[in-house]
C-alpha cells in the first residue's frame, strides 16, 4: 500500500487552493461532517476571509444540525451563515419516488440555490468536498452523488455561474479522517459517521413529505444516541414505503411506518459487511424506536453487505 502523508498533502493542498481561488470569492457549503469541514478549513487556510462559509437548513438534517455546526466552527473561528431553504427543498421533491430522480432533483435545486447565495455574497467559486467514492459511483452509474458534476459532463460555469474547486477529490475517506486529524479538527468531526449529502430525503424510500421526515429524524436522533459508543463506519435508520399492521396498547389494530435498520463496517466505503450487532442492542434500539415513535409498527434490521448492496438504500 502506498504511503500517504496528511502533512504534505494539506501543504500541497493549500497551495494548489491559493492558486485556483486566486484573489475571487469563494463559498463553501458546510453539513457538519467530515469531508465538508476538512474542505472549508483547508480553504480558510488557503486564502482566508474570502473564503465564506454556508450551511443550507434544507428539512433534510439531524435534528439540531445547524446550531451544533454553527458551535464547532465559531469554537475554530470561523462563522457560518445559515440559510433557511427548506421549503424550496420540499417542493422540489414533492411527488417524486424514484430514488435516482429524488437524488437528482436535489441536486439541481442544492446547485439553484447554491447559485443565488453565490451571487448575493459576490462569488464565483465553489469550494466542494466530493471524494473519490462520489466520483466513481456517479460516474459508474451505481448512483448519482449531488456534488458530482464535471466527472459527469455537467458544466458549471455554464450552467450555475461558477467554478469548482475539489480539493479532495482523490481521497477515501480513511484518508480524509487522517487530514481532518492532521489538520486538528475535533474527533467529533475526524470520527463521525458519513451522512449522504441529499440527507435524510435518500432514507426515506419514496415520497418524502414532512410526516416522514419527522419520523425519520427521530429514529436517527436515537440511533445515534443508542449506538455512538460502538465502532462502525454507518449506523442508520430508514423508513421504509409501504406500512404493517401492528397492535395497539388497547389490543386494537395499528397500520404504520416500517423502519429497518442499517449498521456496517467499512474503511472505504467501496466495500462494507453488516455488524453483527449484540441482540440486547437490537432489541434497545427496537423498543426505543416502537416507544418514541408511535406511527411505527415495525423494526427490521439489514444483514447485507456491500457488494451485492450499497450501503444507503437510495
Amino acid at each position: 500500500m502506498t504511503y500517504f502523508d496528511p502533512r504534505k498533502f494539506i501543504d500541497d493542498k493549500i497551495e494548489i487552493i491559493k492558486r485556483e481561488i486566486g484573489k475571487d470569492i469563494a463559498i463553501v457549503a458546510l453539513s457538519g461532517g467530515v469531508d465538508s469541514s476538512v474542505t472549508a478549513v483547508l480553504g480558510f487556510r488557503a486564502v482566508g476571509e474570502n473564503l465564506k462559509a454556508v450551511f443550507l437548513e434544507d428539512g433534510f438534517m439531524r435534528l439540531g444540525e445547524s446550531e451544533r455546526v454553527r458551535r464547532v466552527f465559531g469554537e475554530m473561528g470561523i462563522d457560518v451563515a445559515v440559510y433557511d431553504v427548506q421549503k424550496e427543498f420540499l417542493s422540489a421533491l414533492k411527488g417524486i419516488r424514484d430514488a435516482e430522480e429524488k437524488r437528482k432533483a436535489f441536486r439541481e435545486t442544492f446547485y439553484r440555490t447554491f447559485s443565488n447565495i453565490a451571487r448575493k455574497l459576490g462569488a464565483s467559486v465553489v469550494l466542494q468536498g466530493t471524494i473519490a467514492a462520489d466520483i466513481i459511483e456517479t460516474a459508474g452509474g451505481v448512483k448519482t452523488q449531488h456534488n458530482v458534476l464535471e466527472q459527469i459532463g455537467i458544466n458549471p460555469l455554464e450552467k450555475y455561474g461558477f467554478r469548482i474547486v475539489e480539493p479532495i477529490k482523490e481521497l477515501y475517506k480513511n484518508h480524509v479522517r487522517l487530514v481532518a486529524k492532521e489538520l486538528g479538527l475535533p474527533d467529533e468531526i475526524v470520527n463521525r459517521r458519513p451522512f449522504p449529502g441529499p440527507g435524510l430525503s435518500i432514507r426515506i424510500l419514496g415520497e418524502v413529505d414532512e410526516e416522514k421526515l419527522s419520523i425519520i429524524k427521530k429514529a436517527t436522533h436515537i440511533v445515534d444516541e443508542e449506538l455512538a459508543d460502538i465502532d462502525c463506519f454507518q449506523a442508520f435508520p430508514v423508513l421504509l414505503e409501504g406500512r404493517a399492521t401492528g397492535i395497539s396498547e388497547n389490543s386494537s389494530r395499528k397500520y404504520g411506518y416500517i423502519i429497518a435498520l442499517r449498521i456496517v463496517e467499512s474503511v472505504d466505503a467501496m466495500t462494507a459487511k453488516y455488524a453483527k450487532l449484540e441482540w440486547s442492542r437490537l432489541e434497545k434500539l427496537r423498543d426505543r424506536i416502537l416507544k418514541e415513535i408511535p406511527e411505527v409498527t415495525r423494526v427490521l434490521y439489514d444483514i447485507t453487505d456491500k457488494p451485492p448492496a450499497t450501503i444507503e438504500f437510495e
